[in-house]
Order: C-alpha cells, then sequence, then structure tokens
C-alpha cells in the first residue's frame, strides 16, 4: 500500500516548528534521523502527517519520526516488508513498523541507516513499477 500526499513540499517550514517543540533530547535523536531521511535523495519531499514529520519520494510516504514522553520512533510505512537483518523493528501492524529510540539508548546506527535507506529505495522502486 502507498500512501499518498500530494501537499509534500521540498522543506515544511511545519517541521522546524515541531522539532523546537520537542524536548531536547529528544529534538536530537529526530532531526538526526529524520535529516538521514532527507539525505536519501532529491526527489525526498516532506510534510507533517497525524503530528509526524513525515519523509515521502515525490508524495508516496516511506518515514517518519514522532517523539512520546521519553523515547522517539522511526517509523516506516512500509516496515512490515523492510529487510530487517540487525532485528531493529518493532510492531505488529499489517503494514507499518517502528524503531524504539531514547536518550541513552544504543541503536545499531549503520543498521539504522540501512533500514531507512531501503526503504526509500523499496519507495523509489515499487513507484517505478507502477508506472511500468
Amino acid at each position: 500500500m502507498v500512501f499518498r500526499f500530494p501537499t509534500a513540499v521540498r522543506r515544511d517550514p511545519a517541521i522546524a516548528t515541531w522539532m523546537g517543540e520537542q524536548p531536547d533530547a529528544l529534538r536530537a535523536i529526530a532531526e538526526r534521523w529524520f535529516d538521514t531521511m532527507r539525505r536519501c535523495g532529491d526527489d525526498v519531499r516532506e510534510l507533517i502527517h497525524d503530528d509526524q514529520p513525515t519523509a515521502c519520494v515525490g508524495d508516496a510516504a516511506f518515514a517518519y519520526v514522532d517523539a512520546f514522553t521519553a523515547h522517539v520512533n522511526v517509523g516506516f510505512f512500509g516496515g512490515a516488508e523492510l529487510r530487517d537483518p540487525g532485528r531493529l523493528l518493532q510492531g505488529t501492524g499489517k503494514f507499518m513498523r517502528h524503531v524504539k529510540l531514547g536518550p541513552g539508548h544504543d541503536v545499531d546506527t549503520d543498521a539504522l541507516i540501512t533500514l531507512i535507506e531501503t526503504a526509500y529505495a523499496d519507495m523509489k522502486r515499487a513507484l517505478k513499477d507502477s508506472r511500468a
């Protein structure tokens, strides 16, 4: 399933506002991983969806960040189908999965970067295949 957001833009100022509203420790985590999503390609667009900074390939969502009281989720719209050799993904939803991150908790950064890059590449491939 592809979640499409035609209002996604290159840089949404609402995301900077959202980040600024988070406690410092959580903001640092959310900013780091959302910036990783932004760097996936020139076609990455973004918006706030369900009060979550959301990254898209064009208008098709592939990942998001969300902050809670004591942790940040890095989530994937197609996470149920992502290859996860680092076993970072959590959740039981039909489509979505997330990685739970908190201040002072180590994460395999290489594995999380790979998940983000794979989610981006998978969405890009799905969009290309749907046009063929």
